[in-house]
């Protein structure tokens, strides 16, 4: 499915090509939150990387997330590279260079209308913060940390892989 996608101020606009559309996994970690998550989450789909195509690159910044885990005291700097705009501060999409063939555009700049999940799984639960009321419906799955189920294999189970 062609997924195209925008900032708010209109600079930067981006396509990509996705057989995982659906936002069905809501992560509540602090970076999520904090960088693109004002319900107290953030919703990232699945893509293929060599089809991203981008209008307005130069206004595109890049952020590398400090990370520390609770059972480590040492903080240590995320490879993955959390892509927006510059201008607007509009979160657009993270790269990760340990899974070079994907890129994870996140729903929020996503244009095209996405379908509705049939399901939800709901991520970093340990990390989410007081306010945040988690939303599950009787189908959705819940997670202290990461499921085991990648976005492409809850695809998979459920029939919605699109070409």
């Amino acid at each position: 499915m062609l997924l195209e996608g925008s900032c708010h101020c209109g600079a930067v606009r981006f396509r990509v090509e996705s057989a995982h559309p659906y936002p069905y996994q809501r992560c509540y970690c602090s970076v999520c939150r904090k960088t693109q998550g004002g319900g107290g989450y953030a919703i990232n789909l699945g893509a293929e990387s060599a089809t991203l195509r981008v209008t307005g690159r130069k206004h595109v910044a890049i952020y590398h997330a400090r990370i520390r885990d609770p059972e480590d005291s040492r903080a240590h700097t995320s490879p993955a590279e959390r892509h927006f705009c510059a201008r607007c501060g509009s979160a657009l999409w993270l790269y990760d260079e340990r899974w070079p063939e994907l890129v994870h555009p996140f729903a929020s700049a996503i244009d095209t209308p996405l379908p509705v999940p049939p399901e939800r799984t709901h991520v970093m639960l340990e990390f989410k913060a007081p306010w945040v009321e988690v939303e599950a419906g009787p189908r959705d799955r819940r997670h202290r940390r990461y499921p085991e189920e990648s976005i492409a294999e809850w695809h998979a189970r459920l029939g919605l892989t699109r070409e």
